[in-house]
């Protein structure tokens, strides 16, 4: 975890994480997690974890305050709380536009999350999702909103863990003994396999359960994105 957490001096805008200790917790702070003493007292304090999302963030839409941190985090109308960590932006947001009055901050990943739970709760209004037709759900929105967009992203739903890309040479996921770790950028050199493009896969306790169908939604960048990274030295 503090090797994660070493990638925020190229990160340094804020970190946030969810936990579990007697109940889920979610904390979120807006500044480098390399240099939280607030991260540091709860690592050093935290039990063996069944599920845990952490997240680093580069400022690329909206400020850097707390509520622009990740994890974001809402419940839908039949009680399930749902978690989410993107890392991308969100260029074609036609979807999410409707949203500016009634975010908590001001970044496109918070958007995105608030039009994720209105599909939700839409859905569930008229009537109760199986499991299976939950994990059909989360691909059909990832498709939709994966094509012109950097749409890598987790959900956790308190039971299953959905995991989606659609940028080349990013996210992979490593096993362990007691479980998966997924990270946008490997942490050593050994073990490390490249997440699916442009598909979802669900899992739970450490095994994968769903595998969505592919989707044409791949992120290709634009020249003039090549050269603003270029100019960025990135």
């Amino acid at each position: 975890m503090r090797l994660f957490f070493a990638h925020s001096d190229k990160n340094p805008h804020g970190w946030g994480m969810m936990y579990e200790k007697n109940s889920s917790i979610i904390v979120r702070e807006p500044k480098k997690a390399s240099a939280s003493t607030l991260l540091e007292k709860i690592m050093t304090g935290l039990p063996p974890q069944k599920t845990l999302l952490a997240h680093i963030r580069y400022a690329t839409v909206g400020t850097i305050k707390k509520e622009n941190c990740h994890p974001f985090r809402a419940s839908d109308i039949s009680g399930r709380v749902w978690t989410m960590i993107h890392n991308g932006t969100i260029y074609s947001g036609t979807g999410t536009y409707r949203y500016f009055k009634q975010q908590s901050g001001d970044t496109d990943s918070e958007r995105l999350f608030m039009a994720f739970m209105d599909k939700i709760n839409d859905r569930l209004g008229r009537g109760e999702l199986s499991e299976r037709e939950r994990f059909a759900l989360v691909s059909e929105f990832t498709a939709e909103h994966a094509p012109r967009n950097k749409l890598n992203l987790m959900l956790y739903d308190g039971d299953l863990l959905y995991v989606h890309k659609n940028m080349k040479n990013t996210l992979s996921c490593k096993k362990f003994e007691s479980g998966l770790l997924f990270t946008t950028v490997p942490l050593d050199n050994d073990g490390w396999t490249p997440m699916p493009m442009a598909q979802l896969v669900a899992y739970r306790n450490g095994s994968e359960v769903y595998r969505g169908e592919r989707h044409k939604g791949v992120f290709i960048p634009t020249l003039e994105y090549i050269t603003a990274l270029d100019a960025m030295n990135i």
